[in-house]
């Protein structure tokens, strides 16, 4: 594509060099740069693009975008200056592979819990009504039944554009999307169009980047303000910031709710662990997930699909035959009588939902033994308050590592038992090694009780020293069950 093209998406501060020239890629590592490509230099939270402007050239770049121009100018290379590269990379990604979201209908989800569930349910319900459809997801992202690995919730904006490029060149109607706040801090979604956005909740989480709960919030609110009048914003009535998500939206607002008066109006009639029966706008429907938690994600799931035109009853029905996402809410049933729960829960609110809706289902039948950890290289605070939740809510805790990172597994943990006082302390033991504090809580666990691993959930690899190893703690699970056949 000619630079000048490109160009249209952004208003430069000014162009030094030829504009008629054929950009065939764009980047902003350096690395990653080849003959013809267009560098965008950005000031990141970890380095600076700007200093790796040589290194872009020697491996090809013709075109330099930039906010301050080098000192040295060579006189082959076109640079172009801008007020905020930041910003502008996700503009000329999107122009230069073609302005994928007008070719297909973007659908976002952001909130603190519930992202990976919403969008990949909805991404699972619209391929059985037949459409092909793309996933931008935690866990991995699809171009229709296609896996695409990934390592972030919200990829950078030029992977992210050439994603949503294939999506589009290969037929999708839809793609669905977590939104995370960093992506919107970060200006990842610059130049993407939605067509409607899904708030989940909000609690604590990542203020180790946002530094304050405050900043997170916005960051959340940022992507709504950000929505066109012809999208829709679907917010949770029953979250206490549902509504300040969506104050200042250009978009169409619709709610839903467990609790209150709202567009999508649920209630759990019965549940199990085998599932629950719902009642959702008058009409009742079984559903093969646990919990008010999902109850409240799929009621979300309806909403946005009505809202893209779809019969509530066509709906209804597709949620159905829906089954749960990898790792959120997994339930195995033991030889010895027993329910072993892997879950993803890795916030302090998280843990109390999950632990609410097993105590829920159990109505006092049997005991709750938590396998819970925290990882490393992330927010302290919220450490000791993982701690609490876990025993206010189980009869016994075996407190273990998860993703130590580059930090000592033991200082995780007694980060984490410092939230606790001495009569607290009685229900609680550690033990480091993940592998063998599972074990153990199989070993305590008797007929009817309902073991709780949390934090780790689809993740299938333990991250320690920055070696990652393979670790899955469905499998230890499964070799545990074994041996009690």
């Amino acid at each position: 594509m000619k630079l000048e093209n490109i160009l249209k998406a952004v208003s430069p501060l000014q162009v030094i060099g030829d504009e008629n020239l054929e950009v065939t890629g764009i980047h902003m590592d350096s690395r990653m740069v080849k003959n013809g490509f267009m560098f965008v230099a950005v000031k990141g939270t970890q380095a600076d693009g700007h200093n790796y402007i040589p290194k872009a050239i020697e491996n090809g770049a013709t075109v330099i975008v930039c906010e301050q121009l080098p000192e040295k100018q060579e006189a082959h290379i076109t640079y172009v200056q801008l007020a905020d590269t930041e910003d502008a990379v996700g503009k000329l990604a999107t122009t230069f592979y073609g302005d994928p979201t007008s070719k297909l209908d973007l659908i976002g989800v952001t909130g603190t819990n519930g992202k990976t569930t919403i969008a990949t349910l909805l991404y699972n319900m619209f391929r059985s009504f037949g459409y092909k459809v793309g996933l931008v997801s935690t866990v991995c992202n699809y171009i229709d039944g296609e896996a695409i690995p990934t390592e972030h919730t919200t990829p950078d904006p030029i992977t992210l554009n050439q994603l949503l490029g294939r999506m589009a060149d290969e037929g999708c109607k839809y793609a669905f999307m977590e939104v995370s706040s960093h992506s919107v801090v970060q200006k990842r979604i610059s130049g993407l169009r939605f067509v409607g956005g899904i708030f989940t909740n909000i609690t604590r989480d990542h203020l180790d980047y946002h530094k304050t709960f405050e900043n997170y919030l916005k960051a959340k609110k940022a992507f709504f303000d950000g929505l066109p009048k012809q999208a829709f914003a679907l917010t949770n009535a029953d979250d206490k910031n549902g509504l300040v998500m969506t104050q200042n939206t250009k978009a169409k607002v619709a709610t839903y709710s467990l609790h209150t008066m709202c567009d999508f109006k649920g209630k759990v009639l019965e549940d199990s662990f085998d599932g629950m029966l719902l009642d959702i706008n008058n009409r009742e429907v079984n559903v093969q997930f646990i919990g008010r938690f999902n109850a409240s994600n799929l009621l979300a799931v309806y909403g946005a699909a009505c809202l893209l035109g779809k019969k509530p009853e066509d709906v209804l029905l597709k949620l159905s035959t829906l089954r749960p996402v990898c790792g959120r809410f997994d339930a195995k049933r033991s030889p010895k009588g027993y329910t072993a729960i892997v879950d993803y829960a890795h916030t302090p609110d998280a843990l109390v939902n999950v632990l609410e809706t097993i105590h829920e289902v159990l109505r006092g039948r049997g005991h709750v033994i938590t396998v819970v950890g925290a990882g490393g290289n992330r927010d302290k605070g919220k450490r000791p308050l993982m701690a609490q939740e876990s025993v206010k809510r189980s009869d016994k805790v075996i407190i273990t590592s998860d993703n130590p990172r580059f930090e000592e597994p033991q200082d995780i943990i007694n980060d984490m038992l410092n939230g606790l006082n001495k009569e607290e302390m009685k229900k609680v033991i550690s033990i480091v090694d993940r592998k063998e504090a599972i074990r153990t809580a199989c070993m305590l666990a008797q007929p009817q009780d309902v073991i709780l691993v949390a934090g780790k959930g689809h993740e299938t690899y333990q991250d320690v020293k920055g070696v990652k190893s393979h670790f899955d703690d469905k499998e230890v699970l499964d070799e545990i069950f074994k041996g009690e056949q």
